[in-house]
């Protein structure tokens, strides 16, 4: 989900137990066997779901805002996790079991790419022998996941062989003024009626996982904090061999059009394509196949 300023509150209705239980029936339908690890990084501790061959290259992916690392199972499940080890990460502050450090939040975009190190370094150590022989990093996001992947890969393009971009918003162009408005009572004041409704709406009536969509509904109650916002990240900078952005065509948050002739004009040596018949927000879920053989095509 792209990200704005509103934010969920914390409440006294949430369930721990309930959000748990939610979160690990998504992840139990990845394929096994899957690693969890709680990483400790300045910015508090992150939790990253892995699987794939423990001497793979290392696929590092992000999730859309409120969609929790669980969401690229599909993806994993898809091919990604036959040729690549998927790190999949619960960002801080978001839905999820990453837990912020108590008077160190993420604020700026320079936090999030010093988060993201972090992370990205005990990934790299815990891999056999270090991370010399398994090749570069792929580091993917979708949505506000993909916003923040790109300003990391800009500012950080020697640690990254492929950036793969899923119908990123705030990327390339703005959010359409009606979808802000549509989500906006969801983001203020969420319940799970309101998420459900708002997905069926962007969705345009999809068939969604039911145990996906329970776990999308457990999100409303979640201790939120504010997300860390700011400008587009400098196309320019983005200096990393391989780079792939696809966008979905049927999503209400941008003019998928618009936003994919945007990304060719500002990166000419970027892959860039438009995934038909698929909404954003449930991306990848309903396109998973196809991610999944982006994610994995040799670089060349």
């Amino acid at each position: 989900m792209p990200r704005t300023s509103p934010t969920p509150s914390a409440s006294s209705t949430f369930s721990p137990s309930s959000f748990r239980a939610a979160y690990d029936a998504v992840l139990g339908r990845w394929p096994g066997p899957v690693e969890s690890v709680d990483l400790s990084t300045p910015y508090g501790v992150t939790r990253v779901n892995s699987c794939g061959p423990a001497d793979a290259p290392p696929l590092v992916l992000l999730p859309g805002g409120g969609a929790t690392s669980t969401v690229w199972g599909a993806c994993a499940a898809a091919g990604a996790a036959r040729t690549h080890r998927v790190h999949a990460v619960d960002l801080i502050g978001d839905p999820g079991l990453s837990v912020p450090a108590p008077g160190r939040a993420l604020r700026t975009v320079g936090d999030l790419v010093g988060w993201l190190d972090a992370v990205l370094d005990s990934v790299l150590d815990a891999l056999p022998g270090g991370p010399g022989p398994h090749g570069p990093v792929t580091l993917g996001g979708h949505s506000y996941g993909a916003w923040i992947a790109a300003h990391y890969a800009a500012r950080r393009p020697d640690r990254l062989g492929r950036l793969v971009l899923l119908d990123p918003t705030q990327v390339f162009t703005g959010l359409r003024p009606g979808y802000v408005l549509r989500a906006l009572p969801m983001l203020v004041r969420p319940t799970p009626g309101r998420i459900r409704s708002f997905l069926t709406w962007e969705t345009r009536g999809a068939a969604l996982e039911p145990a996906w969509l329970r776990l999308q509904e457990e999100t409303a109650r979640f201790p939120g904090v504010r997300p860390v916002t700011g400008p587009r990240p400098d196309p320019t900078a983005l200096m990393v061999p391989r780079v792939d952005v696809l966008f979905a065509e049927l999503a209400r948050c941008h003019d998928c059009g618009r936003a994919a002739r945007a990304a060719s004009a500002a990166l000419p040596g970027a892959h860039i394509g438009v995934l038909p018949g698929v909404g954003h927000h449930a991306l990848p879920l309903t396109a998973a196949a196809e991610i999944a053989r982006r994610l994995c095509r040799p670089l060349r």
